[in-house]
């Protein structure tokens, strides 16, 4: 088992509540960075907490959610450390066109009262379909990579509660749209995909990034007290304009700040001198 010489969590026990095979992914990345041991937790169905597939709501804010399974595992396994990681779906905040993905990954250390986050967000592999083609719903199948990415059916709509998830074959899937067919009412069909993180490969890349950000914040450690977490609090723009010198919305330092001891260390950034012209009000108002 490799360690870092900044990791505080070498070889200590952290929960993991997930039913859908996030240790997969997260383990390695606490192992290799940390010297972690992600403990999977079972004994309670997070699907109670939420479902994508909105037969379940979910209550509160994804940051809630997270926090409340990280909470359980904890409780079911009486261990101090625990996390949890809860996504959300939504459109791309650029265009606002094309699927997006948001994954927070939570991690909970009871001994030193913290609370820290790592976040990774991307494309994501969710689409839908309404038809009532055989050939149509083929095609969407291998467009959304089935049968890697799994999917969902039910009948006439995608609120219609007779919902059959994780269809994973071919043979299954021409089964469950003749089976949802002859269900329908209004001889529609609702395709989608299945975005439970062990059925869908985008999603749970997505949530390997997020451990990844997050080991990143827990190696960081405050200069003055050594708690974990010492991360990017704010961002101080101003950046100079490249032609004209002006202070531009870009940033040109990062604050960082302590969980415990509320430490602040500004830190410029270095990767560039200035911004573009094109970032400046004086430039290009």
């Amino acid at each position: 088992m490799s360690t870092t010489p900044l990791s505080v969590y070498a070889e200590h026990r952290v929960a993991l509540l997930t039913q859908h095979g996030k240790e997969g992914v997260i383990a390695p990345v606490f192992d290799r960075v940390l010297g972690s041991r992600i403990e999977r937790v079972t004994g309670y169905d997070t699907d109670l907490l939420g479902t994508f597939t909105r037969d379940i709501p979910r209550s509160g804010t994804q940051l809630e959610a997270a926090r409340r399974k990280a909470r359980l595992g904890m409780q079911l396994s009486g261990l101090s450390l625990g996390m949890a990681s809860e996504g959300s779906f939504g459109l791309d905040p650029f265009a606002g066109i094309f699927p997006w993905n948001v994954e927070f990954l939570i991690f909970l250390d009871d001994e030193r009262g913290l609370e820290v986050a790592g976040v990774a967000e991307g494309a994501a592999n969710f689409s839908h379909l309404l038809t009532n083609d055989w050939v149509t719903v083929e095609t969407f199948a291998r467009q959304a990579g089935f049968p890697v990415h799994h999917l969902v059916m039910r009948p006439d709509s995608e609120n219609d509660p007779r919902i059959r998830k994780g269809i994973t074959t071919w043979t299954a899937l021409e089964t469950e749209y003749a089976t949802a067919l002859a269900a329908s009412t209004s001889q529609q069909v609702f395709v989608e995909t299945d975005v439970r993180a062990h059925a869908n490969p985008t999603r749970m890349n997505n949530i390997r990034l997020a451990a990844e950000d997050l080991v990143k914040k827990l190696t960081s450690l405050c200069p003055a007290c050594s708690t974990p977490g010492f991360w990017i609090v704010e961002r101080v723009n101003g950046l100079p304009c490249e032609a004209c010198g002006a202070p531009t919305r870009e940033t040109r330092a990062e604050i960082f700040g302590c969980l415990k001891c509320m430490h602040r260390e500004t830190r410029t950034l270095t990767g560039r001198q200035y911004a573009d012209p094109g970032r400046c009000n004086d430039c290009n108002p």
